[in-house]
């Protein structure tokens, strides 16, 4: 079978986890497109992509052998870039979030049906080998139904600059409620993505204006730029189920360092899956684990497992599993029904902030 040949779109700090993950996978990356061709350029060049583009149309139209196509470009552009590729018959494989919000996702959601087509989101979290260990622990039957978890992607000083697209609403959709979604997302991967109910939610704005609390990324600051998002949420989720989600996400909040973890209480089983850092944004710090807590025999047994440490949080194993996908090695890591359950609840979080109400979720 030929290799898969890939079309990246944005030459930022995720694309090359993309490239990565592909190329691992055996596909080929044959052209990148990037708004600022120089950058686009710089990618190629060490990577030995020989073809750039400066729009993804430009793309399509020059490169009639792609079979698939890689969107790491900021959130405001996922929507029509996801359907561009639709249309143009390739599949796709697109960052987090999937998009700005619910209606937005239904709109992709059509047209992945209408193209029959292949769409996955980077959720990588749900790649990471802690994920994976716990997911084959909870699908052996030995946790039960969860009745109740806790998704926490907590920062003391992760700002991603100050004016530039992450702190604009416009283009990002939000602050920490949408970017750190992954926890959200592994919670709901834990549980059997159940359907949500009700969303409680209150956001602060503390420590936006304040430069003491960016994040180590180096990403530059926008002068005059905007910086109209939140930098954290505390929020409750109940499910038509009767399960239940704690979520707490933040840039920037009174913390002792940077924590992500998934805990979760089941009828059988609790769970911890953690990853704690020395250093904000720091992946060189950081110190994985992942905790089974049971009773056995009278006994309460804690059951520690013993995984890799993968410094890319299974960013590139995301990326490979897209590959794995269109190759019939694997089974996709998401869907985008998940997707759009996942952005009515995001939705949700932002409304019930806004009101100070509870808000149902239909």
């Amino acid at each position: 079978m030929p290799a898969i040949k890939i079309g990246i779109v944005g030459a930022g700090g995720m694309a090359r986890y993309h490239y990565d993950g592909f190329t691992k996978a055996g596909a080929e990356v044959i052209a990148i497109a990037n708004r600022n061709i120089e950058r686009a350029n710089e990618f190629a060049s060490p990577r030995n992509i020989k073809k750039t583009y400066d729009t993804l149309t430009r793309m399509l139209d020059a490169e009639s052998g792609l079979d698939a196509v890689s969107i790491a470009a900021p959130n405001k552009f996922h929507k029509s870039l996801i359907i561009e590729a639709l249309e143009n018959g390739l599949h796709v494989f697109c960052e987090k979030p999937p998009t700005l919000n619910a209606a937005e996702m239904k709109e992709v959601l059509a047209a992945v049906k209408k193209s029959g087509k292949k769409l996955l989101f980077d959720f990588n979290n749900r790649a990471r080998p802690e994920s994976r260990a716990m997911l084959s622990y909870i699908k052996s039957g030995k946790v039960g139904r969860i009745n109740s978890a806790q998704a926490i992607w907590i920062r003391r000083a992760g700002i991603p600059g100050f004016g530039g697209w992450f702190t604009t609403k416009a283009v990002s959709g939000g602050g920490p409620v949408i970017d750190l979604l992954h926890m959200i997302d592994l919670a709901l991967y834990f549980m059997d993505y159940p359907e949500p109910s009700f969303a409680l939610s209150s956001v602060f704005y503390d420590f936006m204006g304040n430069k003491a609390f960016k994040g180590p990324w180096g990403i530059a600051d926008t002068q005059n730029g905007v910086t109209d998002v939140e930098s954290a949420c505390h929020a409750f989720l109940t499910f038509k189920s009767g399960q239940c989600l704690t979520i707490r996400n933040s840039w920037a909040e009174m913390n002792e360092r940077e924590v992500v973890s998934v805990v979760f209480q089941g009828q059988k089983a609790g769970g911890k899956v953690e990853r704690v850092f020395q250093r904000d944004g720091s992946d060189e710090t950081s110190m994985d684990t992942c905790r089974i807590f049971t009773e056995e025999n009278g006994v309460h047994v804690n059951i520690d497992m013993i995984t890799e440490q993968d410094k890319t949080m299974g960013r590139e194993s995301a990326a490979a599993n897209f590959v794995y996908t269109l190759t019939g090695a694997a089974e996709p890591l998401n869907t985008p029904e998940q997707a759009l359950i996942l952005m009515k609840i995001i939705d949700a979080l932002y409304e019930s902030a806004a009101s100070g109400k509870p808000v149902s979720i239909g």
